[in-house]
């Protein structure tokens, strides 16, 4: 049964993987796109009407991959936390529950809630990475790299949330600060973890030592 629950999360990381890659390349191609279209055509340039019609026109064709992106975020979140067999099910009752919500009170209310769960649980992780908790579902094992990971992945959905709330200057920076300490940290763990796994040893190797003296 381990066996047979490993090879089905497997299979489940490797298509959130692929899709997660076309989402991200699609948007990429767009912007790269985007960006050239802008300069060969000479918009900026142009009267601030036509630039507008561009942005709002480049917004439409980007903005479905930009959801595909967060509710993608909203699915691999859980996956750290949650069996293979609770994740066939959480999924779409997850995507079951966007729908109503966009449909009573639009895609950005939807988004926004995708987002609050994905931070939660995130936070959930984190927390259970930092104490050393092993039955937490990562592809590569260690402990700096798990809280590393954890890290990054609440400080990507803390800076997507944040666009959100730019308007709101307050809440804005509390989240623009946590978003950067939580990457950075996320960062340092992830390059750094066989120099901060050694320093640990070293350190708790000379308390032994003077413990024994």
């Amino acid at each position: 049964m381990d066996n047979q629950d490993s090879t089905k999360r497997a299979s489940y990381d490797f298509y959130l993987i692929l899709a997660t890659t076309v989402v991200l390349a699609i948007i990429s191609a767009i912007c790269i796109y985007g960006m050239f279209y802008f300069q060969h055509a000479q918009i900026q340039d142009m009267q601030p009407l036509v630039k507008a019609r561009y942005m709002n026109t480049m917004n439409l064709v980007i903005s479905p991959f930009i959801i595909c992106l967060i509710l993608l975020i909203g699915i691999c979140v859980p996956k750290r936390l949650l069996p293979t067999k609770t994740l066939n099910w959480f999924t779409p009752a997850l995507i079951v529950l966007l729908g109503v919500v966009t449909y009573f009170y639009g895609i950005m209310m939807a988004l926004k809630i995708n987002l609050m769960v994905g931070m939660v649980l995130q936070f959930v992780v984190l927390c259970l990475a930092v104490i050393g908790n092993k039955h937490l579902h990562f592809e590569k094992k260690g402990y700096w790299v798990r809280v590393g990971s954890s890290a990054i992945h609440l400080g990507i959905i803390l800076f997507i949330l944040d666009l959100f709330y730019y308007k709101h200057q307050t809440l804005h920076l509390a989240l623009f600060w946590v978003t950067t300490v939580a990457t950075t940290v996320g960062m340092l763990c992830c390059f750094y973890s066989e120099a901060f796994a050694n320093l640990i040893q070293k350190r708790r190797g000379g308390k032994s030592l003077l413990r024994s003296k």
